[in-house]
C-alpha cells in the first residue's frame, strides 16, 4: 500500500485546490447558500470542462479514464472549501451506479452528458419509516404493460428541484430486502412533485413525491428485483467519498484555526504560544492524521477492486465523530467570535450534522463494524 500520490493525482489535487480557491471563497459559499439554485450553474459547467464529472469515467463516455482515487481526491478538495454543488448527487451517488450496473444502451444515453456536465442527478432512497432500514422501502413500482408506475414519497432527495434525472429505489416484490428494484426517471415527469426540508447546512434537501409516476420498462438499471444490491454499492462507494469530502472540510477548519490562533493576541502574546492552546491544536492534529490513513486505505482498497466494509464504516464513522469534534473545538478556539457567521470556521460546523447522515449515520456504520469483526482477521503491518 503506498499513500503517496502519482503524478498526475498531484496535479489534479492542485488543479482543483487552485480552481476553487479563485472560484469558491467563503463568501461565494455564503452566496450560493443563500441562492435559489444553491449552486452556479456557470461554475458547473467550468467544472465539467475541467474533467471533474467525468474523471472516472472511460474515454468513451467522455471521461478521462482515471480511478477511484482521483475522485476521492476530488472529492476532498470540494469539502475543503466547502462547494455548494450537485457534485456529489450526481456524480458520487448516481453515475457510479451507471458505470456498473448500466447496460451499454443506458452508459451511452447518461454518462457522457453527466461528463459534460449538461445533467443534474439525485439519489432518492430514503423515506419515513425506512431510515437505514432498505428492507422498510414502501414506495411501490407496478408493471402495467411496458411501464413501471410508481406511487409514494421520499425525504431527503439532495439537489431535486434542479436534477434532471433520478435514481430511485422502489418496492417491485415482497416485503424484504429481495424485492426492490432501482429506477432511472425523468426528474420532470408527470405526477412527480416535491417540497424543500429546511436544513441548517442549506443542502437543498427535498420531500419527492410521486403520484402514479410512469417509468418506462428500458430504464430499470441492473434488473427487477437486483436494487439491494445496488443500493449496497451506491452507499459503499458513497461512504468512502463523503469520508474523503468530510475529510477535507476538517483539515481546512484545523488550518483556518490554527492560522487564527497564530495572529490572535491576548495579554500581550499570541494565544498559539500557550501550553493549553498548542496542546489542543496538537490533538486535534493527530485526529486528523488519523482519519486520512482511514480513509486513503479505504479509497485505496476500492480502487484495487476489493473494497473492505470493515474500512469503509470505520472511515464513515470516524469522519462523522472527527468532524464534528473538531469544529467544537475550533470554534471554542476561537472564543465568542466562533459561533458567528462572520467566522468561516462556524460555516464548517454547519456541514457536520448533515453530512454526518449522508451514506449512513455512526449508528449504521458501527453495527457493520462489529459484523465485520465477527469474521475479521487482523494482518501484520508487512502483510497490508
Amino acid at each position: 500500500m503506498d499513500f503517496e500520490f502519482s503524478k498526475d493525482q498531484q496535479l489534479i489535487k492542485k488543479s482543483v485546490r487552485d480552481f476553487l480557491e479563485k472560484e469558491c471563497p467563503s463568501d461565494r459559499v455564503r452566496e450560493l447558500e443563500a441562492d435559489e439554485k444553491g449552486y452556479d450553474p456557470i461554475m458547473w459547467k467550468k467544472m465539467a470542462g475541467l474533467g471533474w464529472m467525468g474523471i472516472s469515467f472511460p474515454e468513451q463516455y467522455n471521461g478521462t479514464d482515471g480511478d477511484f482515487i482521483d475522485l476521492m481526491v476530488v472529492m476532498e478538495e470540494i469539502g475543503r472549501k466547502l462547494l455548494p454543488s450537485p457534485f456529489f448527487a450526481t456524480v458520487a451517488s448516481c453515475s457510479l451506479p451507471i458505470l456498473e450496473y448500466g447496460n451499454d444502451e443506458q452508459k451511452g444515453k447518461f454518462l457522457p452528458a453527466i461528463a459534460d456536465g449538461n445533467t443534474i442527478w439525485s439519489l432518492a432512497v430514503h423515506e419515513e419509516s425506512s431510515g437505514n432500514n432498505f428492507s422498510e422501502i414502501n414506495l411501490r413500482a407496478s408493471l402495467k404493460g411496458e411501464e413501471y408506475i410508481l406511487s409514494g414519497c421520499k425525504l431527503f432527495v439532495q439537489y431535486a428541484h434542479v436534477a434532471d434525472w433520478l435514481l430511485v429505489a422502489a418496492r417491485t416484490g415482497g416485503g424484504d430486502e429481495d424485492g426492490l428494484t432501482v429506477f432511472i426517471m425523468d426528474a420532470k415527469s408527470p405526477g412527480l412533485s416535491m417540497n424543500l426540508i429546511p436544513t441548517t447546512a442549506h443542502d437543498r434537501q427535498y420531500e419527492v413525491i410521486f403520484e402514479d409516476v410512469k417509468v418506462p420498462e428500458e430504464n430499470v438499471l441492473g434488473g427487477v428485483g437486483k436494487g439491494r444490491k445496488i443500493i449496497d454499492f451506491i452507499y459503499q462507494r458513497g461512504a468512502v467519498l463523503k469520508s474523503a469530502e468530510m475529510l477535507g472540510g476538517v483539515e481546512a477548519a484545523l488550518e483556518i484555526t490554527s492560522d487564527y490562533a497564530k495572529k490572535r493576541v491576548q495579554f500581550g502574546r499570541v494565544i498559539a504560544s500557550f501550553q493549553a492552546i498548542h496542546h489542543k491544536l496538537a490533538e486535534l492534529f493527530l485526529d486528523v492524521e488519523g482519519l486520512c490513513y482511514i480513509v486513503y486505505k479505504a479509497a485505496w482498497k476500492v480502487s484495487t477492486g476489493s473494497p473492505s466494509d470493515l474500512l469503509i464504516s470505520t472511515a464513515k464513522t470516524k469522519a462523522n465523530e472527527i468532524y464534528q469534534r473538531t469544529c467544537i473545538q475550533c470554534m471554542l478556539l476561537h472564543g465568542a467570535i466562533g459561533v458567528t457567521r462572520e467566522q468561516d470556521i462556524g460555516l464548517y460546523h454547519l456541514r457536520t450534522r448533515a453530512w454526518e447522515s449522508s451514506m449512513g449515520n455512526s449508528n449504521l456504520h458501527r453495527e457493520k463494524v462489529a459484523v465485520e469483526l465477527e469474521h475479521h482477521q487482523p494482518q501484520m503491518l508487512s502483510e497490508q
